[in-house]
Parts: C-alpha cells; sequence; structure tokens
C-alpha cells in the first residue's frame, strides 16, 4: 500500500475516514438505480402510490449482506467472483451463468440506452435515435482508454447524479404522513399486476451482475494500490473489511433511497391523478411535467441520462470480468487494450449488441421482460453458490460469513427463490411466458 493511500485508511478524523472507505460499494449501490429500474420504481408508484414503499425498507438488509459477501470474497481471495468459484464449482455451471450473464446484461444495456436517448431527447430536442449510438460510443472509449483511477472517479461521482430524484420528490409535495405509515405497515396483495411489479423490485434490487461486479470492483481497488500478485491481494485485514462493510452498507442504503423517492415522486403525481399505467421512464417524467412542474421533469430527464452512465459501464464489465475470469484471460479495468484484448472484447461487444438491439427497434418493455426472465433464473443459484464460497473456509480461510451475513444471506436466497416462482407463475397466469 502506497504511503498516502495507508495514510487516508489510518486517518483518525471519522468523517474523513467515512468518505475515504467509500468506493466500490457506492458505486455498486448507485448503479442499481439505472434506466431500467427507474422505470421499474416508476410504474410501483403510478400504479400502487404509496403502497410498495416499504420494499425500499425490506430488501436494504438482504441486498446489504449479499453484495457484502461478494466484496469479501473479492477482498480475501483476490480474485473476482467468477474466479474464485472456477477452482472450487462445477466449470459447466459457470460457463451457463457466464451465458445468462451476458444476454441478460446485453437486454438491459439496450433498456438503459433507450432511457438515456430518451432523457437526453428530453432535455435538447434531438431525436433519441441519435443519442444511442453518441452514448454507446462514448462509454465504450472511456472505458478503453481511461486509466482505472479516473473512470473510477468517474463512476464515484456519477452517484451524486440520483440526488435529482430525491429533489423531484420533494418539489411533488408528497403526503408525508401517508408515506411513514406505508413504509412501516406493508401492504400486499395477490393481484396479478401487485405480484409482478413486487418481483420485478426484487428483480431490479438484488440483481446477478451485481454480484460480479462488487468482487471485481474491490479487485482493481487492489491493484490500484499496487497490489499486482494473487499472493499481494490474498487476505484481508480487520480495518479493511470494516472499511468494506461501511462502503457497501452506505452503498446499499443510498441505492434504496433514490428508490424509496422515486416511488414517492409519481405516487404523488401521477397515482394522486388516478392510477395510470407506466411502460418506460419517458413516460413516468412527462407524466409529472403538469403535476409537479418543469423542475421536476428536467431532473428526472437528467437522472435517466447520468444513471446510463454510471450503470452501463458496470452491465458490461461484469459480464466482462465473469467470462474472463471462467475462462482464465487477463482482465482488468487498469490493463490497456493491446494485453487484455479479449476482456475489452467482450465489455465493448456488450455496449454495441445493446445498441444493436434498439438500433432494431425492439420493444424496451420486452427487452426488460427478457433480463428479468434470465435474472430470475440466474439470481436463485447463484446467491446459493455466493452464500457457499462465503462459509468455503478452504476459500475465505477464517474470514467466512459471520451469523448475521448468513441469516440475511440466505433470507435474500429464499425470497429470490420465491420472487422467481412467483414470477413465472404470474406471467402463466397472465399469458406472457
Amino acid at each position: 500500500m502506497s504511503a498516502n493511500a495507508a495514510a487516508d485508511s489510518h486517518s483518525h478524523n471519522p468523517v474523513v475516514r467515512y468518505f475515504r472507505a467509500l468506493g466500490p460499494g457506492l458505486v455498486t449501490g448507485a448503479a442499481d438505480d439505472d434506466p431500467s429500474g427507474v422505470t421499474t420504481y416508476a410504474v410501483a408508484g403510478a400504479a400502487f402510490g404509496t403502497g410498495m414503499l416499504w420494499t425500499a425498507l425490506a430488501t436494504l438488509p438482504l441486498m446489504a449482506a449479499i453484495q457484502l459477501t461478494c466484496a469479501r470474497i473479492g477482498l480475501v481471495t483476490g480474485r473476482g467472483l467468477a474466479g474464485a468459484m472456477r477452482q472450487h464449482y462445477p466449470r459447466w455451471f459457470l460457463y451457463g451463468a457466464c451465458v445468462l450473464l451476458l444476454a441478460a446484461n446485453i437486454f438491459n444495456i439496450a433498456a438503459d440506452l433507450a432511457g438515456m436517448a430518451d432523457g437526453a431527447e428530453m432535455l435538447t430536442g434531438v431525436a433519441s435515435g441519435a443519442w444511442i449510438a453518441v452514448f454507446g460510443l462514448t462509454i465504450v472509449l472511456a472505458t478503453l482508454y481511461t486509466s482505472y483511477r479516473r473512470f473510477a472517479a468517474w463512476l464515484k461521482w456519477l452517484t451524486a447524479v440520483l440526488f435529482a430524484y430525491i429533489v423531484s420528490a420533494v418539489l411533488a409535495r408528497p403526503d408525508w404522513w401517508r408515506a411513514l405509515h406505508d413504509t412501516l405497515v406493508p401492504r400486499v396483495s395477490l393481484d396479478g399486476s401487485f405480484v409482478a411489479t413486487l418481483v420485478g423490485i426484487f428483480g431490479t434490487t438484488i440483481s446477478p451482475y451485481l454480484f460480479f461486479w462488487q468482487a471485481s470492483h474491490e479487485v482493481e481497488e487492489e491493484h490500484a494500490l499496487g497490489r499486482h500478485t494473487l499472493r499481494e491481494r490474498r487476505g484481508a485485514t480487520d480495518h479493511e473489511l470494516r472499511d468494506a462493510r461501511r462502503d457497501v452498507v452506505t452503498g446499499m442504503a443510498f441505492s434504496n433511497a433514490v428508490m424509496y423517492f422515486i416511488i414517492l415522486a409519481t405516487a404523488a403525481t401521477i397515482y394522486r391523478r388516478g392510477p395510470l399505467e407506466i411502460e418506460t421512464s419517458r413516460q413516468a417524467a412527462e407524466a409529472l411535467r403538469p403535476l409537479a412542474g418543469n423542475a421536476a421533469y428536467l431532473l428526472f430527464a437528467l437522472g435517466l441520462v447520468g444513471t446510463g452512465l454510471l450503470a452501463i459501464p458496470i452491465l458490461a464489465g461484469s459480464a466482462s470480468f465473469a467470462v474472463s475470469e471462467v475462462f482464465g484471460w487477463r482482465s482488468g479495468l487498469d490493463l490497456p487494450p493491446r494485453r487484455a484484448r479479449r476482456f475489452y472484447a467482450v465489455l465493448g461487444g456488450a455496449i454495441v449488441a445493446g445498441a444493436l438491439l434498439d438500433a432494431l427497434q425492439v420493444s424496451a418493455v420486452r427487452m426488460m421482460f427478457l433480463s428479468a426472465v434470465v435474472n430470475g433464473l440466474l439470481a436463485p443459484p447463484l446467491l446459493v453458490l455466493v452464500m457457499l464460497v462465503g462459509n468455503n473456509r478452504k476459500i475465505m480461510g477464517a474470514r467466512v460469513n459471520d451469523r448475521w451475513l448468513n441469516v440475511l444471506g440466505w433470507g435474500a436466497t429464499a425470497v429470490m427463490t420465491l420472487a422467481m416462482l412467483l414470477f413465472f407463475w404470474t406471467a402463466l397466469v397472465s399469458g406472457g411466458v
């Protein structure tokens, strides 16, 4: 560790230490609120008002436990999630998981590019089709040709755009007492649309691509500190694990706070006027305009662009790390393209494939549906593997999960398994599958 890094890590000022510890967990949490996630939350608020605010509170400890387990795996083993699994679990499963992860991420990238383009069109008046190419090319070039430190700092600062959704909710003047009641007293219904939306929220909040990114981002941070070999990276101090816990819990709390305020904003405006079926984030922004004013509309549109810039590199990067680690390819955002051609080929190819799906004018809603199906198939078995790795002493040594991580982590696994079953049951009943 460099002298400056060590000084930062051991600062006696608790506020300075807290903010310097923020990094992979904060970025991962913010990336969870991508344009397709924004659409899901806007749908929930527009259709059911404040009745789903409780989900922001309920999912927080579950997602925090899973992401912290992934962070610990990266810190302790010095490998990404797929790399740690590769040594101890069946290759055939990891190959299948990589294919499904890549497919789900491409659909998600396409939906996010479409959301960004809609946001840019609302802000500038320039047709959304042109923006898809601009954003796709910009993200590919920025990922290929910026240093890891600059790339990580860019992602970290982009998390600030999510405050736009919090401000837009305040501008909408919600009923705070009703919101507090519905946050603390869950309302649940077996109505098909309610179940589908609830499953969508769980699937958007606890997503497989975040598992891979969290562990790999921790490894990239180790690289940035000069720990280039596996021997140098392997193992983690109590100090490092405490910093990771602060980082992850902060990131997940921030993610769910933004989710909460998106639901609240659309509940206070669109639902108040009368329940409305929202299919895209653009529809949500345009519905806000006459009810909450131009400021809320513009902030919502700005948030779509910013969250896409944050989420798309992570979607592509998580798939690229997973594929590279499974096949033993050289990988890392700190490497120049000439030294990690296959890693960057997967990363850039995923973004290009997402842009091509948009060029084919495949429905964004359909893409999000297909992404949810793939994630629904992938999440439960991957969660089981994450928890097994987190408790495997051959991999983690003495750093296996403690009691609370196991209670919450296995709880998240059970919830996601139930969500998957509910998703397919609802789709079959409604004829969607």
